[in-house]
């Protein structure tokens, strides 16, 4: 595309476009018309040029005035009760249930990671003896240990609060850091099952399996969960970065970018429900069959809010994203 045959054809247009934003109210039917019209030819005015030969000060001229005639044509919306409840049964569940695909496998391999890891630290007396001294060891699995104490040391509302944050900060990293190509989620992710593989291994070396599956279960099921979508997330933006399809790459990130957004606001809200079990149930007094008993109902009520209401949401055709109308007017650039 010749670029100055493009804006010599159409500066009037933009001009002219211009000049109706600015007397604001003041128009008549006909030129409200006229600068519906002129919005729409304009954001596809923009979407060529920037598709085609992307030329950065008309760019921004053009994003400027497309940004203003949609504020005037749309009007300014704001947020509603309803639209938090909009987010909560479709727009996040949706969004979970649409990227399964990635964090289902996250949850398969990194599992059985940490189960390898358990396993070769369990049964590989020279390994722990690496990881820390006979008494450090002991100190650690041994009856009443830090394992076992750990979810006690703190007043139960604080360490909820504290399990809470570093969950939601794991989280929100794993959203975000996958836009560089994928490494950092893989890198926290690791850390994460290698953390897990050490208590299994630990303990399970002490004969102690059995309690220690009892603490981290309760809270752990909805906790890993909550990490895994998050990583399965941030894994797919990394990939869009690779490969982003029919799109251009900036505008499949930024609709992937959107999503993993809603995803971190919806996900702390998991991880808050996780970080209340394991602040008041984990280390509470019940049988441990009721306090695992209680993570797999709260396991199971995410998993069928996520299949059941986003399931449904994502076959009517919600994509977790933003409405339309907020969005930026863009144009698919291949087949």
């Amino acid at each position: 595309m010749d670029l100055d045959v493009f804006v010599t054809a159409h500066r009037a247009e933009w001009d002219r476009l211009d000049h109706l934003l600015r007397r604001g109210r003041h128009l008549t039917g006909a030129e409200a018309d006229e600068l519906v019209a002129l919005y729409q030819r304009t954001a596809t005015h923009l979407s060529l040029i920037q598709s085609s030969a992307p030329e950065p000060a008309l760019t921004a001229r053009l994003t400027q005035l497309v940004a203003r005639a949609r504020a005037v044509v749309t009007g300014t919306r704001r947020s509603s009760w309803k639209d938090a409840a909009d987010f909560f049964t479709a727009g996040f569940p949706a969004a979970v249930y649409r990227s399964r695909h990635w964090w289902i496998p996250t949850a398969v391999l990194s599992t059985l990671l940490a189960a390898v890891i358990g396993w070769w630290i369990g049964t590989h007396p020279e390994v722990q003896s690496a990881i820390g001294a006979p008494e450090e060891l002991r100190r650690l699995t041994r009856p009443g240990g830090e394992y076992e104490t750990y979810y006690s040391s703190h007043p139960a509302a604080s360490f909820a609060a504290q399990v809470w944050t570093n969950n939601a900060q794991a989280a929100a990293m794993c959203l975000t850091l996958g836009a560089f190509l994928c490494l950092p989620v893989i890198w926290i992710l690791f850390l994460n099952m290698l953390n897990l593989g050490v208590g299994i291994g630990l303990m399970s070396s002490a004969g102690r399996l059995d309690v220690f599956l009892g603490l981290v279960l309760p809270h752990g099921l909805l906790e890993l969960t909550a990490v895994f979508v998050a990583a399965g997330t941030g894994l797919r933006l990394g990939w869009t970065v690779i490969d982003p399809g029919p799109q251009t790459r900036r505008t499949a990130l930024a609709r992937q970018g959107r999503a993993a957004l809603g995803m971190a606001i919806g996900l702390a809200f998991v991880l808050f429900v996780s970080g209340l079990i394991e602040g008041f149930v984990t280390p509470s007094g019940l049988p441990t069959w009721a306090r695992i008993a209680i993570g797999i109902v709260a396991e199971v009520a995410f998993l069928a809010y996520v299949y059941i209401l986003g399931g449904r949401a994502a076959r009517a055709g919600d994509m977790g994203d933003v409405e339309e109308p907020d969005r930026s007017a863009e144009l698919p650039t291949a087949a």
